[in-house]
């Protein structure tokens, strides 16, 4: 009996002791994922072949700044009212020249070396080429340019970084397809 009783009185600590350490273990990651990372779904098409409707990115929001070719989440008030997921093309001060003929996109003058979109950039919208990128903002389109409502509708236009909420760095979901682009 004396042996049952030790038993018992074992587990009700060792159970105190997985429990704090389950609760220590989320508070921690919670921390992490709060200050220094997000999690952020794929809904749509604009990003394909890139990224897919349905795939988790995690997100880094760490003293970013933008550069050309990041992948970031935007919550730029739109109609859409939901986050976008974007490539940025152009950062402050650079000027966006889009031949929509022959689906090329220049900045400053250079041609983009683009093997990440879908296809050539066709579809215009009503913001007028070429395009100097005003202070603080970027220049994002989706990598579907056909498929994509991006900077190119006056609606978005430019994306002011304070509304980028992190650079994608890796998938989270699919398993076993991590690496973006």
């Amino acid at each position: 009996m004396a042996e049952k009783n030790k038993k018992k009185s074992s587990f009700i600590p060792n159970f105190y002791d997985f429990v704090e350490i389950i609760v220590q273990a989320l508070v921690i990651i919670f921390i992490i994922f709060t200050l220094c990372f997000r999690v952020s779904g794929v809904v749509g098409d604009s990003m394909n072949p890139t990224l897919n409707s349905g795939d988790w990115l995690v997100l880094s929001n760490v003293k970013y700044q933008p550069k050309q070719g990041d992948i970031v989440v935007i919550t730029q008030p739109t109609a859409a009212n939901e986050p976008l997921i974007k490539r940025v093309i152009a950062t402050e001060g650079q000027t966006v020249d889009i031949d929509f003929d022959n689906g090329v996109v220049k900045v400053d003058g250079k041609v983009l070396d683009e093997p990440y979109i879908a296809a050539p950039t066709y579809r215009s919208f009503n913001v007028k080429f070429p395009h100097k990128v005003k202070k603080g903002c970027v220049f994002c389109m989706g990598d579907n340019r056909n498929d994509s409502w991006d900077s190119r509708d006056s609606s978005i236009g430019d994306i002011d970084v304070r509304y980028i909420i992190g650079e994608a760095q890796f998938r989270m979901l699919p398993f076993g397809k991590f690496k973006i682009g």
